[in-house]
């Protein structure tokens, strides 16, 4: 499979773009203005704690407080706010956790008002970034990604992914992790660790530990609420989650970004540098690999299948429902239950695409063409398990129900990406209407009466979109013929494609535009 990773740089930001074999299939949008990102950790302050939801409300410095649930305070909470107490102090002085002495864990069952109190201190990570009309989401079990693990601080577990099958290769990683760590930190190994050397995973470890002695320190004196450790930038972030040996190309387009890649890269595949290469043509890069067409034709309410086929995707406050159609697909050979799994296991890729595309999160449920064979409706299950392999967010897939259902729920970290790809007509305004052509007729008649007789000027033309030159030209006694008649004058008419529907403009003899307004 070729994967090309296209880096847009913008004034409003920068766009990340994944393609798989030419394919977008997942688009990222990091604005500049954006001071919650998934990944960040902050000092937040409880403004309040709700006994019926079991959750608190936290200040971290967003216009709505930010949300944390009892079940997303980790075991070790008390441990965590010990040191925090201390950090915050300036009597913490390593942030080794060596000599930490553990207080004794929560229970999952229990209550959010025997742990916190309102104005208490808390080290906050995003957990979601802020959605539609809610704040963040937050969590105190704070966590810091690398390339090949995720560090977490009052631990003592070691994790491994579930991807990596093999028992030797886990057993390997799991027993070197134990030997390596150090004391009072737990990790997650993460797939891209699997086969990796001693040395590699252990500079990496020692990375996210400095990472941890940076949380400590900016942890002194700080009063909530305040950033204490900003995740990396999309762009980087993005590279580190997705980028492996199977990477053919990375394109940019801005120097400064590009070298920022370049430094990340070379840490993490140093044999993959030569990939890297700055976007110099003066199409824009998104253009140039067809993405800007692709975001078009994907982000509507309608996207359209090969086969002639077509979804429907809807959006409510409780899920998202997506609608197959056979459109003009049906073949005049073959049954009806043909037809449709053939539209079905086609909609299946696309659906798949589409909810890495748009990051769609939540319950999803998609109502494919009925069928009545159960070996047809197993095979649609199996394959949209097969075509959702390289998603990378958390998901679960249930087979498909008598009525042609299948229920998916699917984990979403960040904003839906939506992209209006609708444009305002020009020549209405978005109202759906448009002057009456009697009334334009009118107009021009008036302007030009204006510029013969009240300018004099000589050699006028007249440049009109086609439908109103037709118009114009329209019958024997044509309202052109009807202007040579009263003026004793002929009013050539061009005709400019690229003009609106009523959009009409005077030039005079020398071909320059003449302004009436």
């Amino acid at each position: 499979m070729n994967k090309e990773l296209i880096i847009n740089s913008g004034d409003s930001g920068v766009e990340v773009a994944l393609l798989e074999d030419k394919v977008l299939v997942e688009l990222h949008q990091e604005n500049t203005n954006n001071a919650f990102t998934v990944g960040d950790i902050f000092l937040g302050e409880i403004r309040k704690v709700m006994p019926g939801l079991n959750a608190a409300f936290v200040g971290v410095g967003y216009q709505k407080d930010a949300f944390l649930h009892y079940s997303d305070l980790g075991a070790n909470i008390k441990t965590c706010q010990k040191f925090l107490k201390k950090a915050l102090d300036g009597g913490q002085k390593t942030h080794m956790l060596n000599y930490v002495r553990f207080e004794k864990e929560i229970v999952k069952t229990g209550k959010i008002s025997d742990v916190l109190d309102k104005k208490q201190k808390i080290l906050v990570q995003i957990l979601k970034e802020p959605i539609s009309t809610k704040g963040p989401r937050l969590t105190s079990e704070v966590t810091i990604p690398g390339r090949y693990m995720v560090l977490v601080p009052f631990s003592n577990t070691v994790g491994i992914s579930r991807k990596i099958m093999s028992g030797d290769e886990r057993k390997r990683l799991k027993n070197l992790m134990e030997s390596i760590i150090p004391k009072n930190f737990g990790v997650v190994v993460r797939t891209a660790a699997e086969g990796k050397s001693v040395a590699q995973l252990h500079e990496d470890l020692n990375n996210l530990v400095e990472k941890w002695g940076e949380v400590v320190n900016n942890l002194t004196g700080q009063a909530p609420p305040a950033k204490i450790l900003g995740e990396l930038d999309k762009t980087s972030g993005l590279l580190r989650d997705v980028m492996n040996a199977s990477f053919n190309s990375i394109v940019v387009n801005n120097d400064r970004i590009m070298e920022e890649t370049k430094d990340f890269v070379s840490n993490m595949y140093p044999e993959k540098l030569e990939i890297i290469s700055k976007h110099t043509s003066r199409t824009p890069i998104f253009d140039y690999f067809n993405i800007t067409r692709q975001i078009k034709s994907a982000f509507g309410k309608n996207v359209s299948l090969k086969g002639g086929g077509y979804l429907v995707i809807e959006h409510t406050e409780a899920l998202h429902v997506v609608d197959v159609n056979s459109g003009h697909n049906v073949s005049t050979e073959g049954s009806q239950e043909d037809t449709a799994i053939k539209v079905n296991l086609e909609a299946v890729e696309e659906v798949a695409r589409q909810l890495r595309l748009r990051d769609i999160g939540g319950i999803i449920i998609i109502d494919f063409i009925d069928m009545k064979n159960p070996g047809n409706r197993k095979d649609v299950f199996e394959a949209m398990k097969k075509a959702m392999k390289n998603d990378g967010a958390k998901h679960t897939i249930l087979p498909l129900s008598k009525f042609g259902l299948l229920q998916i729920t699917r984990q979403r970290r960040r904003p839906e990406v939506k992209i209006t790809t609708a444009e305002v007509c020009p020549a209405c305004d978005g109202t759906g209407e448009i002057q009456p052509t009697i009334l334009i007729a009118e107009q021009l008649e008036t302007e030009l009466n204006y510029l013969m007789n009240e300018m004099n000027l000589k050699g006028i033309k007249l440049m009109v979109h086609p439908i109103l030159d037709a118009f114009l030209k329209r019958g024997f006694m044509s309202i052109q013929r009807k202007w040579y008649m009263k003026y004793k004058k002929w009013i050539p008419i061009y005709i400019n494609e690229d003009y609106q529907l009523t959009e009409y403009h005077f030039f005079d003899r020398s071909g320059e535009e003449i302004e009436l307004k």
